[in-house]
Formats: structure tokens, C-alpha cells, sequence
């Protein structure tokens, strides 16, 4: 298992230089120009070329890039071209939201994913489980930014019970911890900002856990299925064990490998694929954070902002495949 993890590692390598140089090139052929982005419309030719020798755009781009290149190498993500700020500062509050964001939509979707997959499984043709499957048909089908405005309209316009947008209530003045603002108001131990933080939460977690919870629950309750056929599930019936726990015990645990693929697979599009929701409910992550710097045409953020979320994929793809072996010992990588 060690050599494994430590071979994955150094797998990671090659993936990112890929990732980074595929981007860099993407990054580049984007219309427009940064240093006429940032000096303004009125701004005379002088400045602007002023502002390229400055930024280096004026440099070939294999030079740009080795020099982008050494940065990282260093450790040094570069800093944004408009806010002149160090990547790696600025880039941290806005990946705390993102993540509490995602993990928030998860915990929705497996939690009830999951359990909807066992249920339905576990009552194959039945009304529940046709139930469940057309609700997970629909979650699927259902695009995220419409639901996000049917959610706004419905619980925050008509009804007033959640809000709308932003983290926590202008009106509250907290200064973070973490940037994990619900771990930073029990860290406080304000109960009253920490709902806040809650109620703020809702809507754009649940607009994001659609499709993913729909998903799970359709590749759980055919990998529970599949596993129900199997000779040792009709033993443990047959020796009298309650269904609850040959379902949840027995079952569920032989199923649990092309779920938890599903789940890390889920959860690392999550992470680079929120710009929506994000959008929608001024949600200040890691997405709507590179949606503005695309918009300002800032190379570096955009760049720097992509390979973090792409390493925190693959290594989330990592964990799983080390989480397999812990599941089913029968898994022992590195060995034929």
C-alpha cells in the first residue's frame, strides 16, 4: 500500500505539468488583453504597453511559461495581475467557501442518495422504488442554475424562510477563523450566527446536491441489486438474520465500491464545477473568484486557480483507491 500511495504520488508529476501547460495555452488564447483590461478603455497606447513590458506580456510565451513554471517549483503561485496580491493569500477565503459549500452539498447527497439507493433496492418494483427512481431521474434532468431560481424564488421571495445570497448577514461583523464560517461560529460559540451561517447555507447546498444525489442513489441501488444475487446474501438469510441487517451490513458493504467511485468522482467536479450555483447565490468561492479574473483577462489567477482545484481532484481520486483497499481487503494493490 505504500509503494502504491507513494508511486501515485509521483504520478501526480506529469498530471499537473500536463494540466499546466494545457492551460497556460487555453488561458492564452482568450480574447482580449489583460494590459488594456487593466489600464482602461481611455487609456493610451503607451500605458498599455507599459503595463504588458511590466507584466511580461510582451515575452514569448515559452518564456512566459518557464518563468510561471519556475515560480511554482518555488512554491509561488504568482500574484494577480489586477489586485497585485500574492495568488496563494488571496485564493485561501475563496476556497474555504467552496469547500464548505461542496461538503455541504455531499453530506446532502450520499446521506440521502444512499439511503434512497438501499430503500429502493430493497424494495425492487415497488412504489417507493419507482418513487425514488423518478425523483432521481428528474434530479438528474433538472439544470442547476433553474433550480437554484425556482429555490430563491420559492424560500426566499415568497415564503422569506432562508436567504437568498452571501454567506452570513452584512449586518454581522465576524472576523474568520478558518473562513469555514459555520466551524468559525461554533469556534465563537455564537448560536445565533451560526444559524445564520446555516439558513445561508441551504439553498445553494441543495441546488448543488441535486444531480449528484440523484446519481448516487441510481448507482447504489443497481450495485445493491447486483449484490442481493449473490450466494452469501441467500446464506445470510437463510441463517435467520434480520433484513435490516443483511441489507446494511452484508450488502451494503459488497456494494460500497462503485458508490464511493461515484462519490470521488462527485465530489472532485463539485470542487471545479460550482461557478453556477456560486453565481447565482453570490456565493464567494473558488469559482465565481476565477469567473472574475476570466472576465479581467488575469492569466495568473485563472492559471494558478485551475491546477489547485485540478491537484485536489486528483487527489481526492487518490484517496478513494486507497479508501477501496480499507473497504474490501480482497484489494491489495501491487500485487498480481
Amino acid at each position: 500500500m505504500l509503494a502504491y500511495t507513494v508511486r501515485r504520488l509521483f504520478m501526480l508529476i506529469p498530471v499537473l505539468v500536463g494540466m499546466s501547460i494545457i492551460t497556460f495555452g487555453i488561458v492564452h488564447m482568450i480574447p482580449g488583453d489583460p494590459a488594456q483590461t487593466i489600464a482602461g478603455e481611455k487609456a493610451t497606447p503607451q500605458r498599455v504597453e507599459e503595463i504588458r513590458k511590466e507584466l511580461g506580456l510582451d515575452e514569448p510565451l515559452y518564456i512566459q511559461y518557464g518563468s510561471y513554471a519556475k515560480g511554482l517549483l518555488q512554491g509561488d503561485l504568482g500574484k494577480s495581475m489586477t489586485t497585485k496580491r500574492p495568488i496563494g493569500e488571496e485564493i485561501g477565503p475563496f476556497l474555504a467557501a467552496t469547500a464548505e459549500l461542496v461538503f455541504a452539498a455531499m453530506f446532502i447527497a450520499v446521506f440521502f442518495g444512499v439511503n434512497l439507493g438501499i430503500l429502493s433496492s430493497w424494495r425492487q418494483n415497488s412504489w417507493f422504488d419507482y418513487s425514488a427512481m423518478m425523483i432521481a431521474l428528474i434530479g438528474v434532468s433538472i439544470p442547476v442554475f433553474w433550480l437554484g431560481l425556482m429555490e430563491q424564488w420559492l424560500f426566499a421571495q415568497t415564503l422569506d424562510w432562508l436567504p437568498s445570497n452571501g454567506r452570513l448577514d452584512p449586518r454581522i461583523q465576524m472576523e474568520p477563523i478558518t473562513y469555514f464560517y459555520v466551524i468559525d461560529t461554533i469556534l465563537y460559540g455564537d448560536t445565533e450566527v451560526l444559524w445564520d451561517a446555516v439558513k445561508h447555507l441551504i439553498l445553494p447546498a441543495v441546488a448543488l446536491a441535486t444531480v449528484p444525489m440523484a446519481i448516487i442513489a441510481r448507482i447504489t441501488r443497481s450495485s445493491m441489486l447486483e449484490v442481493m444475487r449473490s450466494d452469501y446474501i441467500r446464506t445470510a438469510r437463510a441463517k435467520g438474520l434480520s433484513e435490516f441487517w443483511v441489507v446494511y451490513k452484508h450488502t451494503l458493504k459488497n456494494a460500497s465500491i462503485p458508490v464511493l467511485t461515484v462519490i470521488g468522482l462527485q465530489l472532485g467536479t463539485l470542487l471545479g464545477g460550482a461557478v453556477l450555483t456560486e453565481t447565482i447565490f453570490s456565493w464567494p468561492g473558488v469559482g465565481r473568484y476565477l469567473y472574475t479574473a476570466i472576465g479581467e483577462r488575469d492569466y495568473t489567477v485563472v492559471q494558478s486557480g485551475i491546477l489547485i482545484v485540478a491537484t485536489i481532484f486528483v487527489i481526492i481520486n487518490l484517496i478513494v483507491d486507497l479508501i477501496y483497499a480499507w473497504i474490501d481487503p480482497r484489494i491489495q494493490y501491487g500485487k498480481k
